[in-house]
Formats: structure tokens, sequence, C-alpha cells
């Protein structure tokens, strides 16, 4: 068992005795933000400040309590000035870039990592911050420099990098298990887990779902149905714990009624959170956010459950030793990636991922309100803008060349990311004008807009997830080309468990003729709409009734397992 010892007991203890030591309130803001308490966090830094008006450490702590607390602009401002007075520090630009990603000062948030980079140039974690941000923004300057640079870095283990953000590179399995259990067994020598859990004397099953997607979010829109299903079985009690506050939306609202209850643990400290899973009689915890941003890996590990489980929002492997399982399906999940897993791998019949298939989809708009014309073959992606990277896009290129008329619709990214891509199309023979950009729509009317769409041309090493599902149920095709991850697998389990593996092709010149060839007849691509419509209707990938069934098995297997 770890014994880690907590650092503010002594820090607090030399405060008492010298309350005008400036230095440690920075030390003791920095562990109060490290174990999640925000609001001491803030506290100490102020106390800091007090003592040390404009110190650019105290001035970064304060900031980054700020964006815990949500107040953005305020974070902005307070870590501005940190970065005015420490310009060579390169950590404090490193934060800087974090809060103005949230702001929306998309480009400012580039020039701030590559301050930081600039000033250490060797440092891997702050190439790593850089080449996911320029991702985003689809600058594609140093790609495969940085790229590199950060892979070696995972595979000589010499420091930890985002694992999530690490998904996006073209990495294998192994490497992503090398890049997750490195932040896993830093997190695990700074965090002091609870007493074993006390044995289970309730009947009915307890599960635990950990997320700070509850809300409009991917998540809770793709759980939602789920859950209700779940109610219906009346079997296990479902309990929701929110890292997210109330967003007032409706799905927050369904997932609140579906649930047995719906804890609200935003902005809580990570050992509260722990204390209110622990105290609601958890059998089975799922995280719902693993290595992406939002998540509480310290909660998990911390072990308020018997049993933890990696399901959903992150497509790999945990690394982490206090996650016992990953829920999948044997396409995304196949035999040759599981020794790549540090879970043990548990299948469901069916695809892993739910879906909300009780949304009805409103009329579209006119194609000119979409910026279509009404006679362009209209190939769509509507992945985060992090994912279409230069061989993604190359692909999707060379489809429009050879599809005279056609239009590659996208979601308008960050900053001057359309720009950018409008840029790489010309560079590739394609009228720049070709490449139409949907801003960000409520997801009704995102829905809506999907009926325009002919093709859903997919990438990777990431590829669809949440919006593979959606353009399913839209009536929408997805082509994809299934990869060695779980990451770059998703939207080919989709289409497996649909019944259109035709869809799924393995190599980059079978996707561009499969996709030319249906853009260029008409009647193919009805024909292959009409049979999406059919297999949505028949196939089981959009039974939620059944995936709760399924559901309900799976985590009764788990639960025995803990042989409580």
């Amino acid at each position: 068992m770890n014994h880690a010892v907590d650092p503010r007991i002594e820090l607090r203890r030399a405060l008492e005795r010298n309350p005008g030591d400036g230095f440690a309130w920075i030390l003791l803001a920095e562990h109060e933000l490290d174990r999640g308490d925000a609001a001491a966090g803030e506290f100490a830094a102020r106390r800091a400040l007090a003592l040390r008006p404009g110190h650019p450490e105290a001035l970064a702590r304060l900031g980054r309590a700020q964006w815990m607390l949500g107040r953005r602009n305020d974070a902005a401002a307070s870590l501005r000035a940190a970065a005015a007075n420490a310009p060579d520090h390169p950590g404090i630009a490193v934060w800087l870039g974090h809060v103005l990603e949230d702001v929306g000062e998309a480009e400012a948030a580039a020039d701030a990592y590559a301050r930081a980079h600039a000033l250490a140039p060797q440092e891997p974690q702050i190439a790593a911050y850089l080449l996911a941000w320029r991702r985003k923004l689809c600058d594609w300057r140093d790609l495969d420099a940085l790229a590199a640079q950060v892979r070696a870095a995972v595979n000589d283990g010499t420091v930890s990098v985002e694992p999530f953000a690490f998904l996006s590179e073209d990495a294998s399995a192994a490497e992503q298990l090398r890049c997750a259990r490195l932040r896993a067994d830093l997190l695990a020598r700074q965090i002091r887990p609870m007493p074993s859990a006390p044995p289970r004397t309730h009947e009915r099953l307890r599960l635990g779902f950990l997320s700070n997607g509850f809300g409009a979010h991917p998540t809770g829109l793709l759980t939602a149905a789920l859950f209700e299903q779940l109610r219906e079985l009346d079997e296990p009690d479902v309990h929701l714990f929110a890292l997210n506050a109330d967003d007032g939306s409706p799905i927050r609202a369904r997932l609140q009624a579906a649930a047995h209850a719906l804890h609200d643990v935003a902005q809580q400290p990570h050992a509260r959170v722990a204390q209110r899973i622990r105290d609601a009689g958890i059998d089975v915890l799922f995280d719902l956010r693993g290595w992406g941003g939002g998540g509480t890996p310290e909660v998990l590990a911390m072990r308020p459950a018997r049993v933890q489980v990696n399901w959903l929002a992150y497509p790999g492997t945990s690394g982490a030793p206090w996650i016992d399982f990953v829920l999948a399906d044997a396409f995304v999940l196949p035999d040759g990636i599981e020794r790549d897993f540090s879970e043990r791998v548990l299948r469901l019949p069916r695809c892993f991922q739910p879906s909300d298939t009780t949304r009805a989809i409103l009329p579209p708009p006119t194609r000119a309100e979409c910026g279509l014309t009404d006679d362009a073959v209209v190939f769509c992606c509507f992945n985060n803008s992090y994912k279409l990277n230069p061989r993604s896009m190359a692909r999707a290129f060379a489809v429009l060349r050879d599809v005279p008329g056609s239009v590659l619709w996208l979601l308008s990214g960050p900053g001057k990311a359309d720009a950018r891509l409008r840029t790489a199309a010309q560079s590739s023979g394609v009228d720049p004008q070709r490449l139409v950009f949907m801003p960000k729509q409520p997801h009704a009317a995102y829905m809506a807009r999907l009926q325009h769409a002919d093709l859903f041309l997919d990438t990777e090493p990431y590829n669809a997830h949440t919006t593979a599902s959606d353009a399913l149920w839209a009536g929408c095709p997805v082509l994809t080309r299934p990869g060695a991850t779980f990451a770059a697998r998703v939207a080919g389990s989709l289409n497996h468990h649909l019944g259109l593996d035709a869809m799924n092709v393995d190599s980059d010149e079978a996707f561009v003729a499969r996709a030319v060839a249906l853009g260029r007849d008409p009647a193919s691509l009805r024909a292959l709409r009409a049979q999406l419509a059919q297999r949505r209707r028949e196939s089981g990938l959009f039974d939620m009734a059944g995936f709760a069934r399924d559901f309900t098995d799976a985590v009764q297997r788990m639960a025995r397992s803990s042989n409580s």
C-alpha cells in the first residue's frame, strides 16, 4: 500500500510558527491545488501575495486556483501578470497557455506554449503541450519533430506526458500503455489510498459513475438512454457522481431522473469526492473520463470502491493499478491488443458504446442555410480539429479531387484552424472554397444538419467515436480504416455491429477508392443509405434495452470478482 506523507501537515505547522513565510504559503497553495482543494489553494496564494506582492509563483498558483474554481478570466489575468513578472519561466508560460485555451484565445495560447518550448526545448512534456495544441489549431509546423521528441520520451520512460493527447499520435498500443503507466506511477507516488472498503452488506448492486460530462456533453448524450433502461430493469442502483455543475440542460434532467441518486461533487477536493463514493457504498465504480481533461484520476487512485472500471470516455488503457477492468467489445479491443492493457478485459457481446436512441431528429434547415449548394455531393468529417492530421486530410483532399463538385463539411475549429485547412487544401490542388465549415451548434440543430451529409470520411489514428454514432443515427454512412489501437477502432466497431463491414477498409488507397466510387454513383450512395436505415432498425447497435441487460450481466461478473 502507498503510504505517501501529506506535506501539507508539516507546512501548516511551519506556518503556525512563522506565518510571515511567503514561500511556505506558495508551497502550501501548490499542495492544496494538487489535492483538488481550489478554495484552500486560493487562500494560501493570496496570503503569499500579501507577503510578497507580485511574486510570479504566487500569482501562478492564484491563477491555477481561479481556473479550478471556474473563474477563467480572473485566472488569465493572474497568469498574464505572473508571466510578465517571470518572462523566462517555462512552467508559468505553460499554465498561461492552458488558461488562454479556456478563455478562447487560441492563437495566444499557442504563442504561450511556443514560448515555453523555446525556453525549455529539451523538455518533452512542454513539447507535448505545444504538439497537442498545434494539432487543435491545424498548425502542422514542426509536427514530425515534436511528435518524435514526445514518442522518444515515452519510450525512454523519461517523462510523463498527457495520455489523452498521446492517443492522437501514430503510436502503438504498447506505447500508449507505457505513456499511461508513466502518468499512473507518478500519481501513485502522490496519493494515499483509503482503507480497504468494508464487506458488502446491501443486497442490491450499487453502480457508481464518475464524470465531468453529466449534462449537454458527449458522455451525457451517450449514456442517458442506457441509464433510463437500467432504471426500467430496476436491478442495479445507479449513482452518478457529477464533477460538473448542473448546466440546466434537458440531458442533465434526464440523468437526474434516471439515477438512483445524482451526487453533485463539482469543485470538491479529491478526498471528499472519494469519501462520498465510499459513503454511498458503491460496489463497481466506472471512470467515465480517465486521462481526459476535467477528470479526477486522483479520486480513483484513492480506491473508494472495491471494483473500478475504465469505460466509454477514454479509448485506451489507463495503465493504472487502481483500475481493475476495461469494458469493451471484441472488435474495438481484439486479442492482439489485449496484452497492451493493464486492466482485465471484459467484452460486451455488442458494441461497447451506447447511444441516445430516444432522440428525434428535427427537420433540417435548407442547404443554403448550411452553406451547401443544391447539387453538391457532401462529404463530411465532424471530428474535433486535433484529429484532422496531415495524413487524414490528404486522404480527404484526394477524394475531393476525384469527385467533381463535391465539398467537405467540417466543424469550425479554434483560432485560425479553418484558414489553415483551406491553405492546406489549396496546396493539395483543391479549391479552398470546397471546404465548408459549420459553427458549433446545439446538439439537436447539429443532428438536423447532419441529414444533408452524404458520407462521413473518418480520421486516424484517432477516429470518430460519438461523432460516428451521431452520423449513423442521422442516416449518414461512415467510412473508416480501423487501426491497431482502441482509439482507431471505435468507428469500425459501430459499423461492424451495424452489419456494415464493407465500410471498414484496410488501406488509404481503398478508403479513397471507396469514397470516390460512392461520390460518383448517386444510386449506390442511395442504396447504402437505405441499407443503413434498415440496419439501424434491425441490428442490435441501437437496442438500448438489450444493452442494459448485457451491461447488467457484465457488472454482476465484475462485482463477483471482488469476492464480496
